[in-house]
């Protein structure tokens, strides 16, 4: 006897099963392309109407502005935020914008601004940041919108260097701000003979930058040494593909000041632990504390997880150990996972180097009896 053959319901069921099937495998593949494309302006940067210019002059313009903890040092510290605004209407982020202000607040201040708390008083400008997708494609609105972004830093740290005459100076970037406080020291700091006798130290965390852009203020050697700068970029041992990435897509800053592919350069990497560039190997018994110090309130100093992280300069990136702490696993959404993490491995490492430096700069400042 014939066996009845699939009802027309039948097939229908089993056609909508493969196309969704189908549907949630492309999902998977280019599900980071798709959220992507989400943040794209959709606009060119020739024609886009940026956010208002910020007023230096006024608080709101500062997230932070000579923030001082109880018992902080003599330096005045100038710090450069990383990206919070991700994208969709804007090129650069507006200054008001509730999430990214947020982020910047409950993330990156308390963990990459609060090593330096007790060096001394602490400022941060809010600027017009390029956005997250202009760190994920090569076009040359991505690259304008970086440039558009220094604009606002540089008239940030004119105002700032107005209210601070005198005295010893930190300059620290994270991340995107590690790029633009290494275009300060270019444009600024090397031709400024004066300015240059007042840097204590710059640092540039997670910011991929050339070995030939430290000439005029050269890499750290040793931890007494002022005047010079720790840059790296880390990357979790064994993943190639990642610092593959962070490479093929890191742009950086030429003599012009424009931004070119950092392919193919050899670039610069100081351990933080160490603070030195002759001393590229640190042990996990070196490390002096990793935290997780986000939701903290400014000048709160954070528990600190020490000797958990091991690090290696090589080849221009950061290795460092893998770690099994709850407190330092990637979490939030792709855009977040796609920025500077929320904690900090290496903040006892850069209070301390901080503190250091501070004191040898003052020792230098003594004439001899």
């Amino acid at each position: 006897m014939k066996k009845p053959g699939l009802t027309l319901r039948q097939w229908v069921g089993i056609t909508g099963f493969v196309l969704v099937f189908i549907l949630v495998a492309a999902v998977a593949v280019w599900r980071g392309d798709i959220l992507k494309a989400g943040l794209d302006p959709q606009v060119p940067f020739q024609t886009y109407d940026p956010p208002p210019v910020p007023n230096y002059e006024q608080a709101s313009a500062w997230v932070l502005r000579d923030a001082r903890a109880p018992g902080a040092g003599g330096a005045h510290v100038f710090f450069v935020h990383s990206t919070t605004y991700e994208g969709g209407k804007h090129w650069n982020g507006p200054i008001d914008d509730r999430s990214a202000a947020d982020d910047l607040r409950r993330g990156v201040l308390p963990n990459y601004a609060g090593p330096f708390a007790r060096t001394g008083d602490v400022s941060a400008p809010r600027y017009r940041q390029a956005s997250l997708y202009t760190r994920l494609t090569m076009r040359e609105d991505a690259r304008e919108a970086r440039a558009f972004a220094y604009r606002d830093v540089d008239a940030a740290f004119s105002i700032w260097l107005q209210s601070h005459p005198t005295g010893p100076i930190v300059l620290v970037g994270a991340e995107q701000g590690a790029d633009l406080v290494d275009r300060l020291l270019h444009d600024r700091l090397a031709h400024d003979h004066a300015l240059k006798q007042r840097l204590v130290a710059a640092y540039l965390m997670e910011g991929v930058i050339p070995e030939a852009r430290f000439g005029d203020v050269p890499l750290c050697q040793s931890r007494n040494e002022v005047g010079c700068a720790l840059a790296w970029r880390s990357v979790e041992q064994g993943d190639e593909t990642d610092a593959k990435r962070v490479l093929r897509r890191a742009l950086v800053w030429d003599e012009r000041g424009a931004l070119i592919s950092a392919e193919g350069a050899p670039t610069a990497c100081v351990n933080p632990v160490t603070g030195s560039v002759n001393h590229p190997v640190s042990a996990m018994r070196d490390s002096r504390g990793a935290t997780n110090a986000t939701n903290l309130e400014w000048g709160v100093r954070p528990a600190f997880q020490s000797r958990i992280v091991a690090a290696e300069c090589r080849d221009g990136i950061l290795w460092r150990s893998p770690l099994n702490s709850e407190s330092f696993r990637p979490r939030g959404s792709w855009a977040d996972r796609r920025k500077i993490p929320p904690f900090n491995l290496f903040y006892a490492d850069i209070e301390a180097d901080a503190l250091t430096r501070l004191a040898a700069w003052k020792a230098r400042q003594t004439p001899a009896v």
